[in-house]
């Protein structure tokens, strides 16, 4: 079954080439069909029009693959010595060069994409983090002002006096969690 989903999934991407091809065909355009297929695919997965699950595993292992298919352009190279005679210094200096500006920009990009993803994440876990909080201290009926417990809004509001009530350690824990302190006592 995986088998005949991963067939089916590479059989989808080998039709967005194909009809880049017809495309660039039709339009008599100097991009190469193939990367208009790819182009059109990204802009229906970006629409989500496709959904990345339809593609996911073929993809995968077309990815899996993907040196196998460096072979052939590699010892096609063979039959074109010719070209590389005299300038064999020159070439591999470029190859090195390029090979470090690429690993720098995937790098850095990678990074700062990691970077971005972890702010993401913290700020929704923080606000998670005192909504929460707040939430549990409304519940109990407490919120710390200046290091004293008072009553709710509801007991402010009436004309009774109500003495103040010890801290509670339900609320200690609570505003230790929202200032980040851990086991200590406000």
């Amino acid at each position: 079954m995986k088998l005949l989903k991963i067939i089916i999934q590479i059989a989808l991407l080998y039709a967005f080439a194909w009809l880049g091809g017809q495309i660039q065909a039709w339009l008599h355009l100097a991009i190469p069909g193939s990367i208009i297929g790819l182009l059109l695919l990204f802009v229906l997965l970006l629409c989500r029009i496709i959904p990345v699950s339809w593609i996911e595993a073929g993809s995968t292992t077309i990815l899996f693959y993907l040196p196998l298919f460096f072979v052939p352009a590699t010892v096609g190279v063979i039959n074109h010595l010719d070209l590389f005679a005299g300038k064999g210094l020159l070439l591999v200096a470029i190859v090195i060069a390029s090979t470090i500006i690429t690993i720098i920009a995937a790098g850095h990009a990678s990074q700062w994409l990691a970077i971005l993803t972890e702010r993401r994440r913290g700020a929704n876990e923080s606000n998670d983090t005192v909504e929460g909080i707040v939430s549990d201290m409304h519940e109990n009926g407490h919120v710390r002002v200046g290091g004293q417990v008072e009553q709710n809004e509801r007991a402010a509001r009436s004309d009774k006096k109500v003495p103040h009530a010890a801290p509670s350690p339900t609320n200690d824990t609570a505003q230790a969690k929202l200032y980040g302190k851990k086991g200590t006592q406000l």
